[in-house]
């Protein structure tokens, strides 16, 4: 998480809150931006360079009714930023000797073997190189909220193309993929896994698999706009047979409005690719120490 603020850092004006160190003063400035021009709801800021924390700043609103200020230690959902996290947990099986990362998947993971891929390696996993990108078997959203019924669909997927041969975003996929590995080798989940090794000993405030205890804690996220039909992206998740939809659509659990419980569910499941709960000091921390 960076060292503590020290005394050149100056506290910012009422609104946006935290501390900038002057030479940053520009990042407030935008922050503030962002709130004033740009509609903003909530949001927080970290930076740390050279192992200081240089930028802390938070400010808004934790949810789109506009009735829960966004705190210091509210937490948000950080996507795919969720991904980094489940890495750096299989390279710290990897670092003990515990992982090989050229070794074939199917080595702690068995029945990975099935549909062809026996010999695909760890690191394909990592570098998005599996041909795992989308499941073709249909799915509920909820049950992409049961790491059984996920990890075993995709032990039994058949490549979506030869893997090693292209290179295609495993957008929900990665984190099961990767945290199965993980979950065999070690004998913990991935989200209990970075609790015991990195976030806990690090002091960090980030979760895959949010303790209802931190709940009251999470920001409720505004609904995203429509999907532009007229952007390739966009053209390509609204066309039903695409591969873009089925790799980030099946399950559609992050998109679907399932009400509170399930938002609640949601939070609390393990999903690595994308469901980490954090806030920017928390990502911040995970992330400083590889930068450096």
């Amino acid at each position: 998480m960076g060292s503590r603020a020290d005394a050149s850092m100056r506290r910012v004006s009422t609104g946006i809150h935290g501390r900038v160190d002057p030479r940053f003063a520009r990042v407030r400035e935008e922050f503030a931006r962002n709130f004033a021009e740009r509609g903003e709801l909530g949001a927080s800021v970290c930076v740390i360079a050279s192992g200081r924390t240089v930028v802390d700043l938070w400010g808004g609103h934790a949810d789109p009714a506009r009735e829960r200020p966004w705190r210091e230690d509210t937490l948000v959902m950080v996507h795919s930023c969720t991904k980094g996290a489940a890495a750096i947990c299989a390279h710290v099986l990897a670092d003990r000797s515990e992982l090989d990362l050229d070794a074939p998947v199917a080595r702690y993971w068995p029945e990975f073997a099935d549909a062809g891929k026996e010999r695909i390696p760890v690191h394909m996993l990592l570098s998005h190189r599996a041909g795992l990108a989308a499941i073709d078997a249909p799915l509920r959203p909820r049950q992409g909220l049961e790491w059984d019924t996920m990890v075993d669909a995709l032990a039994h997927q058949r490549p979506n193309w030869e893997p090693g041969t292209a290179h295609g975003y495993h957008a929900i996929t990665f984190g099961w993929l990767v945290g199965e590995v993980v979950r065999r080798i070690s004998g913990r989940t991935l989200g209990r896994f970075l609790r015991d090794e990195i976030a806990g000993p690090l002091g960090l405030d980030f979760w895959i698999g949010l303790p209802e205890a931190e709940d009251p804690r999470a920001a409720r996220i505004a609904p995203p706009p429509p999907v532009d039909p007229h952007d390739a992206f966009g053209a390509a998740l609204l066309d039903h047979g695409s591969l873009t939809r089925r790799a980030f659509m099946n399950p559609s659990t992050l998109y679907f409005a399932g009400g509170a419980e399930f938002a609640r569910r949601l939070r609390a499941a393990e999903i690595p690719a994308a469901n980490g709960m954090a806030n920017a000091r928390g990502l911040a921390g995970l992330y400083a120490p590889l930068a450096a």
